[in-house]
């Protein structure tokens, strides 16, 4: 591994930095060497590792105090900031390590109940405030706290480093550790996080105080230094001797089980697995807790899913506790997909769950009940899901969380192929992978981010570029959903995009070409597993006198106000019948489909159309769980109804701008907006389909019923 260090660049990041109170220049120099470590995916990743430094400060009153400045729980080493470190008061917190470093009468089990009950309470109550940006912000403290506390050390780094995993998580690992390190590291054996973890650490560095570092095993890699750099170079030197002993071994060449002559797609699969892994939110309801899906692939991952020991390598466990809390102790296995039958694989992939499900609540419970801690079961769904064939899917509420699984996925399968070319791959046993998924404080990085309604739903808006379309695709963003926006201009798409920020795919689609939307349905898949709600929201408003409206203008509008419906339509649903698990079609009809209005016939007729389709759609597709219904809306400034037009109709009609926009019975303007919350009102009820709403003010003459 590089040592990236640079002297330079770490002067001019110096200066780059404003001068608050709490901009010290060793924490400085502890952001720069852990950015440079953050870099490293095989070293952390996505919020894991740890980085601390010991120094004297000042508070807002003016008091000094010698501080431990610990990158808070959560936060990535790749862009965290001097702002992201918790300042703990350091002499309370050493003076409880002598007290149980030197009363042996404390048992293990006294140690755990500690660290899980009055741990975060300990740390809160030493929080040392610098400024009040600080004392606001108020980030939960390391589960390592106590380790960086306790040991003497300046500058404390502390990675998961996959090298040294591949090595400590072997049978052998204690001593194919210190034949590679020698004895410039310690050994602790693996103790769960907290203060256990500290106390078995300053232990063994008692024993021999000259050591660069500790290796924890089946954990991590702890290096120590009086500056930042030296501890940097002490983690970047013992990496490279530890991927130089693991590239010694060799690749082992894996042998590959028999696969179909044809593989089924990404697009096909990947809404089989995503309609499998859902809990029903009710009994009865039909409505569900869903995931996105990232899929990853590559030689590397299909040698380790393709290999015939995949079950027995896999279901070993974890690479490293800290992966648990996102991806579970262990993934998912389903068949090789055959294209040939992909109905027997959707019946095999829903097998595999269920079977997924019984082993975790099996799991469950015995190790409740072994370890007697107070907890509720989470769900039991996988996060990961090995395909052989394929490749392999992280899972996860928000596009963001399902891409870490399937980085630690992808991260772990290289680790796994290392640690059995090397030997035979080990980590902790059950019960340890238990105590650590179920552990308050480990459940407390989870628990800060917040699911909206929609979380895990994935909503795709046609004509989203402007207009009702980009409103509703905001209000379902709002609500957590995940988006595709579809429009024919790239230029205005990428205008949208930016309005909406966050991860949001963006398509360019004619909806009039069968071609475009199969591709952009098999993008979507491709990127997040399916699609649950569609809002089909494109139209032109194409007029004409219509007994001498020409036939190929009366089929054009027929083509973009109708026929565009129906083609996404049989999209969406034949990507929610892989699903299984329901659907929702959402149109954007008018108010010219029960009302029409003069040499607006090409249009209305098409609408018309477009109404008794929503209701058809309803008819025949209730029974596979899809719902179907329309907005009717009028007079809404889009880019139908433009200012031009607004302009012609309000003077043919002797009414000013605003008293034409506001000609209904509430005598209001009717908005982009209005529209957007009937859409997501809609989408939320479960039991309505088949409906058509007015958004248009008040208009007896619009009325359905």
């Amino acid at each position: 591994m590089q040592n990236l260090w640079n002297d330079a660049n770490l002067q001019c990041f110096v200066k780059e930095q404003c001068s608050a109170p709490e901009m010290q220049p060793e924490l400085l120099e502890l952001v720069y060497a852990s950015h440079l470590l953050g870099r490293e995916s095989s070293l952390v990743m996505h919020g894991g590792g740890n980085t601390s430094v010991k120094c004297q400060l000042v508070d807002m009153v003016g008091n000094r105090a010698e501080v431990l400045l610990i990158k808070a729980s959560g936060i990535d080493l790749s862009n965290v900031t001097v702002r992201d470190y918790t300042p703990l008061r350091l002499g309370p917190l050493q003076k409880l390590g002598e007290l149980f470093n030197h009363n042996d009468c404390i048992s293990e089990e006294a140690l755990q109940r500690f660290s899980t009950k009055e741990f975060k309470h300990l740390l809160l109550l030493n929080m040392f405030s610098l400024t009040d940006h600080m004392a606001e912000k108020r980030l939960t403290p390391s589960i390592e706290t106590l380790l960086h506390a306790f040991l003497p050390h300046r500058f404390i780094l502390h990675t998961h480093s996959f090298a040294l995993l591949t090595l400590s998580n072997q049978p052998d690992g204690v001593t194919l550790c210190r034949e590679t390190l020698g004895d410039s590291f310690g050994s602790v054996p693996y103790v769960k996080p907290g203060l256990g973890l500290a106390r078995s650490a300053v232990n063994v560095y008692q024993t021999k105080q000259d050591i660069q570092g500790l290796v924890l095993q089946k954990h991590g890699l702890v290096t120590f230094g009086s500056t930042a750099k030296e501890a940097y170079s002490r983690m970047i030197e013992a990496v490279t001797l530890l991927e130089h002993r693991i590239a010694v071994s060799g690749r082992k060449q894996f042998s590959s089980v028999a696969l179909p002559s044809e593989i089924a797609s990404v697009e096909d699969v990947a809404p089989v697995i995503r309609g499998a892994c859902v809990e029903e939110k009710a009994p009865g309801m039909r409505e569900y807790h869903q995931f996105l899906l990232d899929f990853r692939t590559s030689p590397e991952i299909l040698t380790y899913v393709n290999n015939p020991d995949l079950v027995s390598m896999s279901q070993k466990g974890s690479m490293t506790p800290d992966f648990i809390i996102r991806t579970k102790n262990k993934p998912l296995i389903v068949f090789a997909p055959d294209a040939q039958d992909l109905a027997a694989f959707k019946a095999a992939v829903h097998d595999a769950v269920e079977q997924y499900r019984t082993e975790y609540t099996t799991y469950f419970t015995t190790q409740q009940q072994a370890t007697g801690m107070p907890v509720t079961m989470l769900d039991p769904l996988p996060r990961v899901v090995l395909v052989p064939g394929l490749g392999l899917f992280g899972l996860g509420k928000t596009a963001e969380s399902a891409a870490v699984n399937a980085d630690i996925a992808t991260c772990t399968a290289s680790a796994i192929l290392d640690a059995e070319s090397v030997g035979t791959f080990e980590t902790i046993s059950e019960r340890e992978a238990f105590e650590i998924e179920y552990w308050d404080m480990e459940q407390a990085k989870m628990n800060k981010v917040h699911h909206d309604v929609f979380a895990g739903k994935v909503v795709m808006v046609t004509g989203a570029a402007s207009g009702i379309g980009l409103a509703t695709a905001k209000a379902f963003q709002q609500k957590g959903a995940q988006l595709v926006i579809l429009d024919l201009s790239r230029e205005a798409l990428d205008s949208a995009v930016e309005e909406l920020g966050g991860n949001v795919l963006s398509l360019n689609c004619d909806v009039t070409s069968h071609q475009d939307i199969r591709a952009a349905f098999d993008a979507t898949c491709r990127r997040f597993g399916g699609v649950d709600i569609l809002v089909s929201n494109v139209g032109a408003a194409i007029q004409g006198r219509i007994g001498e409206v020409s036939d190929d203008l009366l089929r054009k509008s027929f083509e973009i106000n109708f026929f565009s419906h129906q083609a996404i339509s049989q999209e969406a649903v034949r990507v929610m019948k892989l699903q299984g698990t329901g659907g929702v079609l959402l149109y954007n009809v008018s108010k010219q489909a029960v009302n029409p209005g003069p040499d607006f016939g090409p249009y209305g007729l098409a609408k018309a159309a477009t109404m008794f389709l929503v209701r058809q759609y309803a008819l025949d597709h209730g029974r596979d769980g899809i719902r179907a219904n329309g907005i009717n809306a009028d007079r809404i400034r889009t880019g139908l109804l433009t200012a031009e037009m607004i302009k012609t109709r309000s003077t043919a009609r002797g009414l000013s701008e605003r008293e034409y926009m506001a000609g209904n019975l509430l005598q209001l303007e009717v908005t982009a907006e209005d529209v957007a919350e009937a859409f997501v009102h809609l989408a939320l009820q479960i039991r309505t389909t088949g409906a058509i709403i007015t958004v248009d003010g008040g208009n007896i003459a619009a009325a359905l019923r």
